[in-house]
């Protein structure tokens, strides 16, 4: 089955994909292309749905790089596949040739690209990351290997919508106290709960730090279930785990 792979024109002239579910040899819950290698699938099976990943962006398998993702605001430049998977949710390179990749679930995942200098970035920006400062951390490390603000374009890809993300008052009270205009990402739910805009916070987040230009896919990973993995969706219906999303760039 041919791959599903949302592309972005802010992007044209990088090879990049935010890569469905579709076209994956897992089944089950994890039926598609879970790329999870924390996940309880089958680790031959996410081994193969990497590769299809690795041969569509053009690139060997090894060449294929992710890092140990733990919700933080760390980004680190790489120039090779690491020995050790570095702990942190965004990596920045400019060496040609090497593909970063990005796991999410609901999570924002935002590709970066400055054509003009070489240099690209990916991260996974949930709504910790986003509000502890990964989006600018990434550009930072863009920064350092030679980008320039104005040029670095960037696109949250498929994430879970407003509609679908119902947080509680202490959610609200963490973004508040950071900074009271997030109120504006907020609207009223059912029973006291609130519905939260992470997509629109990131797209704030990124235009605040100055980058050239910035978008959103406007795919929403818990309402398409067809093509993307949710792992609220998941938590919703009780099921024991849950695919990953990824989402990849390369020079």
């Amino acid at each position: 089955m041919t791959l599903d792979i949302v592309t972005s024109p802010l992007l044209d002239g990088v090879a990049h994909g935010f890569f469905g579910r579709r076209g994956g040899a897992s089944s089950g819950i994890f039926e598609g292309l879970n790329c999870g290698g924390g996940s309880s699938d089958q680790a031959e099976i996410v081994v193969m749905n990497r590769d299809r990943v690795a041969d569509a962006m053009g690139v060997s398998p090894e060449r294929l790089i992710t890092v140990h993702q733990v919700h933080s605001a760390t980004a680190v430049t790489l120039h090779d596949r690491p020995l050790d998977r570095p702990r942190a949710d965004a990596i920045v390179t400019n060496t040609p040739g090497l593909a970063l990749a990005i796991l999410t679930a609901d999570c924002q995942p935002v590709l970066f690209a400055d054509r003009k200098a070489g240099v690209i970035g990916a991260a996974h920006a949930g709504w910790r990351g986003a509000l502890d400062g990964v989006l600018e951390a990434t550009i930072a490390q863009m920064l350092a290997a030679g980008a320039q603000l104005a040029d670095i374009h960037a696109v949250i890809g498929p994430t879970i919508s407003q509609r679908a993300y119902e947080v509680g008052q202490e959610f609200l009270e963490r973004f508040l106290h950071e900074d009271p205009d997030s109120a504006r990402f907020f609207i009223n739910g059912e029973n006291g709960r609130y519905l939260f805009d992470l997509p629109g916070y990131g797209l704030m987040r990124l235009r605040s730090a100055g980058v050239g230009s910035a978008e959103w896919t406007r795919h929403c990973t818990y309402s398409e279930e067809a093509r993307f993995y949710s792992y609220r969706r998941a938590t919703h219906r009780g099921e024991a785990d849950y695919g990953r999303l990824i989402s990849v760039i390369r020079l």
